[in-house]
C-alpha cells in the first residue's frame, strides 16, 4: 500500500476545503497522513491530522491587509528548521505541499520529489495574469516559500495541461440555490468596526458579515455580524444576491460556481490575491482597490448593476489525482524537468 503525506498550509480555509474534497480520493491510493502548519484556520477537519506545526504564518490586520510586525513577532526560525529537519520525507512514497513550506523544504533537504498542488503554483505561470505593477517581495513568496519540484496549479480557468479548474466542495456541489436578497461578506483583514462603518454608508440592503474575531452574533441596522462557521456561510452564500469579500481563490472560486453576483477587495500585501484579482478582471468581476469611503460608489454600482457569472466547474478529482499517483516514487523525466523548468521561469 503506497504511503502519502499530504501537507497543507493553514493560513486561511481555501487549503483546507480543498484537503477534505481530495482526501477521499487520494485514499483510494493507500494510507494518508496529514500535516497542518500554520494558526489562522477555522475549519475543522473531518479527519485525523499527523502532524500539527506552527509553520511560517501571515496575520491579518485590521485595515485590509496582511499584520507584517505581528508576523515578523510570531515567526519562530528556529523552530521551523527544527521540524524541517525531523519531519520523515522519506518515510513516504508520495509527499504533497499545498503550499505548506515543512514538508516543501524537508523534501529539498532530503533531495527527494515533492508535489506542489495549490492556487499559487497557477498563479506564477507564465501564462497566468498579473497586475501590472510589480512586486517583487510578494514574487519571490510564491516561488520560495513552499518549493516544490512537480507542480500542479489551479486557477480559475485551465490554461495549460498541469494546470485545473478549481476544486468545488462537495456540501456546495449539493446545495439549493435561491436568492433570498442578502449580500454576505467576508473580510477577514478588515475589522468588524471597519467593515460596520463602511456598508451603513452603501444603499440600505442587508448584510450577512462572517468574521474571524467575533465570538458573539450582533446586529446593527441591517448589518448582521456573526462569528465564521463553515456550513452557515455555505448556506448564506448558496442563497444571497451577491458576495463582496477578498480575491482568495477559495470563496470566489465557489461563489462563481454557485453563480453569485461577485465583488471583491485584494488583500493588501497578498501578491497572490493581486494576481487572482486581475484574472476575475478579465471575467468582467468587479475590483474594488480597499474598503474606502471613495471606493463606495463602485460597491453600490456593484450592487446595482452587477451581473451574475455562473460557472460550471467540472469535477475533476479522479484526474487530478490519478495525474499526480503517477509520478509517485518515479525521477522526473528529462521532458518533464524541462516543463516545470518553463512553469517556474
Amino acid at each position: 500500500m503506497m504511503k502519502i503525506l499530504y501537507a497543507i498550509q493553514g493560513t486561511g480555509n481555501g487549503h483546507l476545503t480543498r484537503a477534505i474534497a481530495l482526501l477521499p480520493e487520494l485514499q483510494k491510493h493507500g494510507h494518508v497522513d496529514i500535516l497542518i502548519s500554520g494558526e489562522q484556520c477555522e475549519i475543522a477537519l473531518p479527519f485525523p491530522v499527523k502532524y500539527r506545526f506552527k509553520g511560517l504564518s501571515f496575520f491579518f490586520g485590521k485595515k485590509g491587509g496582511v499584520d507584517v510586525w505581528r508576523t515578523y513577532l510570531q515567526a519562530n526560525t528556529k523552530q521551523l528548521l527544527s521540524d524541517i529537519k525531523k519531519l520523515p520525507v522519506n518515510d513516504y512514497d508520495l509527499v504533497i505541499s499545498d503550499f505548506e513550506p515543512v514538508s516543501a523544504w524537508a523534501c529539498l533537504l532530503a533531495k527527494r520529489d515533492c508535489v506542489g498542488l495549490s492556487n499559487q503554483i497557477a498563479t506564477i505561470h507564465p501564462s497566468a495574469p498579473r497586475p501590472k505593477r510589480k512586486d517583487l517581495l510578494g514574487w519571490m513568496v510564491l516561488k520560495r516559500y513552499a518549493p516544490t519540484n512537480i507542480n500542479y496549479g489551479f486557477h480559475y480557468k485551465a490554461f495549460d495541461l498541469n494546470i485545473f479548474t478549481p476544486v468545488i466542495r462537495d456540501e456546495v456541489r449539493n446545495i439549493k440555490v435561491t436568492n433570498k436578497g442578502h449580500y454576505v461578506v467576508y473580510l477577514p483583514s478588515y475589522s468588524d468596526d471597519k467593515i460596520i462603518k463602511q456598508l451603513s454608508r452603501l444603499p440600505v440592503a442587508k448584510w450577512e458579515v462572517f468574521s474571524k474575531t467575533t465570538t458573539v452574533e450582533r446586529v446593527e441596522g441591517t448589518i448582521h455580524i456573526q462569528p465564521l462557521d463553515n456550513k452557515k456561510f455555505t448556506a448564506a452564500m448558496a442563497s444571497c444576491e451577491g458576495v463582496l469579500c477578498n480575491a482568495g481563490f477559495g470563496t470566489t472560486s465557489e461563489a462563481l460556481y454557485l453563480g453569485k453576483k461577485l465583488c471583491v477587495i485584494p488583500m493588501k500585501g497578498q501578491y497572490e490575491q493581486a494576481c487572482n484579482a486581475e484574472f476575475l478582471k478579465k471575467m468582467k468581476i468587479s475590483v474594488v482597490k480597499k474598503l474606502k469611503r471613495k471606493h463606495l460608489p463602485k460597491i453600490a454600482d456593484w450592487m446595482e448593476n452587477g451581473t451574475n457569472t455562473k460557472v460550471n466547474y467540472v469535477d475533476q478529482r479522479n484526474l487530478i489525482v490519478g495525474k499526480i499517483v503517477i509520478h509517485a516514487g518515479k525521477n522526473l523525466s528529462a521532458e518533464y524537468i524541462g516543463e516545470e523548468q518553463f512553469l517556474f521561469q
